[in-house]
C-alpha cells in the first residue's frame, strides 16, 4: 500500500477512531484483565464490535483497525480461556468482524500494542519475551490475511523495534506510532526522534504519533518529521483524563470539528499521509476528518487484502 510522502500534499488517508471508545458507548465494559478482547467471545458482543467498525466506515474511514490490541499472548494467557483450544481464534475473530464491517469500502489493519501496559514502560518484559509474543501475534495476523498492522502506542524504543521486526518478518507492512508526553518524548523518557530513527532503520516506512493529547502531539510530530521524510500519520487521544468517570468512556476534551481543525494545521505544517483518532474519538470525529480532507464516494470499492 503506497502512502504519500512530504513532497505530495494530496488529501491524507482517513483512519478510524477509537474502537474501545466505541465499545464503551455501546455499553460494553472495557476493563482489566480482558480490556476490549472480551467482546470477541460471543455473537452479541461481536456484533457490537462490528457496529463500531461499520460506523467508522460509514463516516468515511478508509482503513479500520481490527480489535486485536489486547489479543496478545500475555493478555490471553491471563484470562479465563481454555488453553486447550489455543488463542489464535481470537485474532481471527477480530479480523473477521472488521472485514465484515469494512466490506469493499475500507481496508482492514491489525493492531499490535505493547504486550504489557501501554502506559507503563517499566513493565516492558525482556527482549526474548517480546520477540516470542510479537512473533505470535503478527504471524496470526498474517494468517488472517491482513496486509498491514498498526504497531501502536509504543512507549519504548526497544519494544517498538522488536514489534516492527516481527511484523516485517511475518510479511506485514508496519505503521509504527508512539505515545508521547511533553518534550517530544516517549513515556519512557526517550526522544521520539530517536524512536523514529530506530524503527526506520528496522524497516518501517510509515511512522506516527498516537494516543497523545493534542497539546503534546504537534511537537512530537515535528520531532519525527525532522528525522523522517517518509509517510507520517497521526491519531490523537481526545479523552479528558483530568475528569475520570465511574463507568463508561471518559469525557471528550476535543470535539469533532475542533479536532479536524487542529489536524488540518498539523497537515499544513508537516504533511500528513493519514489522519484518524485514538481514545475518545468516535464516528463523529471520523466524519469531521473525512469532510475536511477526503469526501469519499460511498460506491468506490477498495481492496481489502482478502
Amino acid at each position: 500500500m503506497s502512502t504519500p510522502g512530504p513532497a505530495n500534499r494530496q488529501s491524507p488517508t482517513i483512519l478510524d477512531g477509537g474502537v474501545s471508545t466505541g465499545l464503551e458507548l455501546e455499553g460494553e465494559p472495557v476493563i482489566a484483565p480482558w480490556w476490549s478482547a472480551k467482546c470477541l467471545l460471543a455473537g452479541p458482543r461481536r456484533e457490537r464490535v462490528r457496529r463500531v467498525h461499520a460506523a467508522h466506515v460509514d463516516s468515511g474511514a478508509e482503513i479500520v483497525t481490527a480489535n486485536t490490541f489486547r489479543c496478545n499472548l500475555r493478555t490471553l494467557r491471563g484470562v479465563d480461556l481454555d488453553p486447550g483450544s489455543g488463542y489464535a481464534w481470537m485474532v481471527h475473530a477480530a479480523t473477521g468482524v472488521a472485514r465484515r464491517a469494512a466490506g469493499l469500502r475500507a481496508r482492514v489493519a491489525g493492531s499490535v500494542g505493547p504486550v504489557a501496559d501501554a502506559y507503563q514502560p517499566d513493565l516492558v518484559p525482556t527482549d526474548d519475551e517480546l520477540r516470542e509474543e510479537h512473533r505470535w501475534l503478527t504471524v496470526e495476523l498474517s494468517r488472517s490475511k491482513v496486509e498491514m498492522v498498526f504497531v501502536e502506542t509504543m512507549n519504548t524504543v526497544r519494544e517498538a523495534v522488536i514489534a516492527t521486526e516481527a511484523a516485517l518478518a511475518a510479511g506485514l507492512e508496519p505503521w509504527v506510532s508512539f505515545v508521547c508526553i511533553d518534550g517530544a518524548r516517549l513515556l519512557s523518557g526517550e526522544l521520539v526522534a530517536e524512536a523514529a530513527r530506530a524503527v526506520a532503520a528496522s524497516g518501517a516506512r510509515t511512522i506516527g504519533v498516537n494516543c497523545t493529547i493534542p497539546q503534546h502531539t504537534g511537537a512530537a510530530l515535528g520531532a519525527v518529521r525532522e528525522v523522517h521524510d517518509g509517510p507520517l500519520f497521526v491519531r490523537p487521544n481526545v479523552e479528558d483524563r483530568t475528569n475520570p468517570t465511574t463507568s463508561g468512556p471518559l469525557l471528550v476534551a476535543v470535539g469533532p470539528d475542533a479536532l479536524a481543525e487542529v489536524i488540518a494545521g498539523w497537515h499544513e505544517e508537516f504533511v500528513l499521509s493519514a489522519v484518524g483518532g485514538c481514545c475518545g474519538t468516535t464516528a463523529a470525529h471520523v466524519a469531521a476528518l473525512a469532510a475536511r480532507f477526503a469526501p469519499r464516494r460511498a460506491d468506490t470499492p477498495v481492496s481489502t487484502g482478502a
